[in-house]
């Protein structure tokens, strides 16, 4: 029987991306690379718990889900997390950022200091820049006050940043564009918190880092993995989960949030055999379907 290795999904690392796997094992996601794997025959996804924490009931959960979690799980996860406003006494310093995913996809959002960039990276921003830093209630009412303000929100669903990754600007002053014009907007605001101290206007762009330079258009994306199918490309570019391959069937795009909790086998050349659909471009007159 063939070795399994059960997934943990995409990290970011200095170099790039990196597959993680249960146990604390890791594999280079170099541009170029062969991206082959199967799913055995049988296999079923399993919950992968919560804050470090194995799932107790080792459930069962669907292929489609990108949370990868039981509903105990994802409980237990929500309530120690940031967005769930639960750490009101969360010493640690949080920044506030603006980050661009394309024409008319500005989000505001915070993150711990000590994380750096990396939450821009895993969200698959294409460039970004800090807004100031402070204490996280101060940095959450700033965020507040962004939103209601100029109307920015705080999350943009990742089907639309998929859908403009291909066709973005060429240089990084127009890509960089919005979030000036945003920055400036913001920082003249009344209503700041006076513990935020508020940070100079320096864009950072990811496309070089994602490879989004030379990305064709995907035609399909994964939908779900399933026992017996497997995946089987040339690893193109990464954005946040999302793996992008050079298939037989086109390019493909692959959200790792969907293989995590699935125990892979080594594959053949069998190619793409797991469920897909079509990814439609933004623009295209069947938008509003997806």
């Amino acid at each position: 029987m063939a070795q399994a290795w059960k997934c943990a999904g995409l990290r970011w690392a200095a170099g790039g991306p990196v597959l993680a796997w249960d146990g604390g094992r890791s594999s280079a996601l170099p541009w170029g690379k062969r991206v082959a794997f199967g799913v055995a025959e049988g296999g079923v996804r399993t919950c992968v718990g919560a804050r470090g924490h194995a799932c107790p009931l080792r459930a069962v959960v669907p292929g489609r889900s990108t949370g990868a979690r039981c509903e105990q799980c994802a409980r237990l996860d929500r309530a120690y997390s940031v967005a769930a406003d639960t750490m009101a006494d969360d010493p640690r310093p949080y920044r506030v950022y603006l980050a661009w995913f394309g024409p008319g996809m500005v989000k505001v959002g915070i993150t711990a200091a000590e994380r750096g960039s990396a939450r821009l990276l895993e969200q698959g921003a294409v460039c970004f820049s800090w807004l100031g830093t402070g204490p996280l209630m101060a940095a959450r009412r700033t965020e507040e006050l962004l939103r209601a303000a100029l109307g920015v929100p705080d999350r943009i669903p990742y089907a639309e940043k998929r859908a403009v990754r291909a066709a973005l600007p060429a240089s990084a002053e127009e890509r960089a564009a919005e979030i000036g014009e945003l920055h400036t907007r913001a920082v003249a605001l009344a209503g700041w918190p006076d513990s935020l101290d508020r940070a100079a206007y320096r864009p950072v762009d990811h496309v070089d880092v994602f490879g989004l330079d030379r990305l064709p258009a995907a035609a399909l994306e994964v939908t779900e993995l399933v026992a017996g199918g497997a995946v089987d490309g040339e690893l193109v570019a990464a954005a946040g989960p999302d793996l992008h391959l050079a298939t037989g069937r086109g390019a493909v795009v692959l959200d790792m949030r969907r293989v995590t909790g699935w125990e892979l086998v080594r594959a053949g050349s069998g190619g793409l055999t797991v469920p897909t659909r079509r990814c439609v471009r933004k623009g295209s007159a069947q938008d509003e379907l997806f």
